[in-house]
């Protein structure tokens, strides 16, 4: 999956909790995620409030969630790991489950 099609799938499923991610989806999100609220940072430096910065992080709110639950989905883990601290981070990185499971086909 490639960056902008990544950035299309989450964006389009920003309130889906059902499914599976791939660690691709996920990682690319978080890149633009990341890319997203740098900017936003840099221009409420440039201009007086930090109004942008707090739009841009509520509006990505939901669909972090989303494509984080639906990368717990894939590798087979309820999508409440999301909310252990650390352990998360290796489950995002950890390759998806390649058999079906209960939250759907594969999707790779």
């Amino acid at each position: 999956m490639d960056f902008q099609t990544a950035i299309q799938v989450c964006l389009t499923k920003y309130v889906e909790f059902t499914g599976r991610a791939r660690r691709s989806e996920f990682w690319y999100f978080f890149l633009f995620n990341v890319l997203l609220s740098t900017a936003a940072s840099v221009i409420d430096v440039a201009l007086p409030g930090d109004m942008l910065q707090n739009i841009v992080s509520i509006a990505l709110l939901m669909p972090s969630l989303g494509v984080g639950v639906r990368r717990m989905h894939d590798i087979g883990k309820s999508g409440w790991f999301i909310l252990i601290p650390i352990y998360n981070i290796v489950l995002f990185a950890t390759d998806s489950d390649l058999a079906p499971n209960q939250y759907g086909n594969p999707v790779k």
